[in-house]
């Protein structure tokens, strides 16, 4: 048998199960001198060291790491392509931003040139933050979505991504039609949805910038591929949520607009959610819908504060987002930096097992990829990284004072970035190396 197997022992964790739903102690499983066999891309082993380097044939390949934390790869449930080029964009909150900074950038990706280029920068960003899989607005443009979709099928990553639907209250330049977003989102699920690792996001950018015909047409894309994603923002801002119920007096209020045109659903996942009710957690929890928590976005933007303890009680799947341009890192890392405080400012905890949850299978649950990514089970696509806790001289000196696994993982929270990542694989690949 040829020996495509490899191993890679250091100190392992990875989250099992929602500490809200079982506690902390039954949501990880953490091994001090742990083990992971990796074998045709996906992992085939996990545990003690001590017990599996025995079970090994004695000229397995292993890889040794001192001083590091094997996790599984990042899974970012909401970030902007092309906003790469206008991260941490002065002074404004959502509406004004959209405006000055962020319709001009974008307006540059029907190029494929540029296209190109900021797609390969965005990719590497993604892999040198340990971020292994990502929700993905496009531009306008289908040429983002190809440009991206190119790029991370080189390296067999799994990515999922859409060109963003846009028909109204935009710049002339970037809207579309509700007919031609439609033509041009299916040739674009023809070509890359379900090719090797890649899926497909109908992207609708909110509800103000579709009119009813163009998200009864993502309805029906929805329909169509039974197995696609949906991305959107809802409830962000307060003067947002106020023009989506001037353009739909019809309606309920913003998430009664996407229920209504059957836009929510097991793949659909909404960013932000910061001034969501508790009728509309209840509604997202029961149709299997997603929030895509944004601490950094909405802290630079001045949005609010995400209500997690609401979204727990109704057990509503969450994950994490950096939401850049927005948010002004593409590092989870900090993210999760971001949301410890937004949590503090609210009376709430987020402990550190919670967080990385967030960051790894609470993200991979909410795309419904538990099954493959999020977690270092057998049998899962071998995506996880090697975080060094020596990776900066301060980071160093403050884990000797960490104590157990749970304040280590807390530090390299609050004190590491990209830095912290030492490598990263994606389907048992090294597709970055610090």
């Amino acid at each position: 048998m040829p020996l495509t197997r490899k191993a890679y022992r250091a100190a392992i964790l990875h989250s099992i199960a929602d500490p809200a739903e079982v506690g902390i102690e039954a949501s990880y499983e953490y091994f001090e001198d742990g083990l992971l066999v990796v074998d045709g891309g996906k992992i085939s082993a996990i545990g003690h060291a001590s017990e599996l380097l025995p079970t090994l044939p004695p000229d397995i390949d292993i890889n040794h790491y001192q001083d590091a934390l094997i996790t599984p790869g990042f899974i970012d449930t909401h970030i902007h392509l092309p906003q790469t080029g206008m991260v941490g964009a002065y002074g404004e909150q959502l509406l004004d931003w959209l405006n000055t900074y962020t319709f001009p950038c974008e307006s540059q990706f029907g190029d494929k040139a540029h296209a190109d280029e900021v797609a390969d920068i965005f990719v590497k960003e993604l892999l040198r933050n340990g971020t292994t899989t990502a929700l993905v607005f496009g531009s306008v443009h289908p040429q983002s979505v190809n440009s991206f979709f190119e790029a991370a099928e080189k390296l067999d990553l799994r990515m999922i991504a859409g060109k963003v639907m846009m028909d109204r209250n935009a710049p002339d330049y970037l809207t579309d039609t509700a007919e031609s977003s439609y033509v041009e989102s299916k040739a674009l699920i023809e070509r890359w949805h379900g090719k090797g690792r890649l899926h497909y996001a109908v992207t609708p950018r909110f509800a103000p910038t579709s009119t009813p015909e163009q998200l009864t047409l993502a309805g029906q894309l929805l329909t169509e591929y039974p197995d696609l994603y949906m991305q959107t923002h809802i409830s962000e801002n307060l003067k947002e949520i106020e023009w989506v119920k001037e353009l739909f007096p019809e309606r309920k209020g913003y998430l009664d607009v996407y229920d209504h045109y059957k836009l929510l659903g097991e793949r659909s996942v909404f960013a932000h959610g910061v001034h969501l009710c508790d009728d509309e957690c209840a509604r997202l929890a029961q149709t299997g819908s997603a929030v895509s928590f944004c601490p950094t976005s909405n802290l630079f933007l001045g949005s609010g504060l995400f209500n997690l303890p609401m979204a727990e009680k109704h057990k509503l799947n969450v994950g994490l987002g950096t939401d850049v341009g927005g948010g002004t890192s593409f590092s989870l890392l900090q993210t999760l930096n971001e949301a410890y405080k937004v949590m503090q400012l609210q009376g709430a905890r987020l402990s550190p097992f919670k967080s990385l949850y967030l960051a790894t299978l609470g993200g991979a649950r909410a795309l419904r990829l538990e099954d493959k990514i999020g977690n270092l089970q057998p049998g899962s696509d071998a995506d996880f990284l090697v975080l060094d806790y020596n990776a900066t001289p301060l980071l160093s000196y403050r884990l000797k004072q960490a104590n157990n696994i749970a304040e280590t993982l807390f530090v390299l929270m609050t004190l590491g970035d990209d830095r912290t990542v030492q490598q990263t694989y994606a389907a048992g690949a090294l597709v970055h190396q610090r």
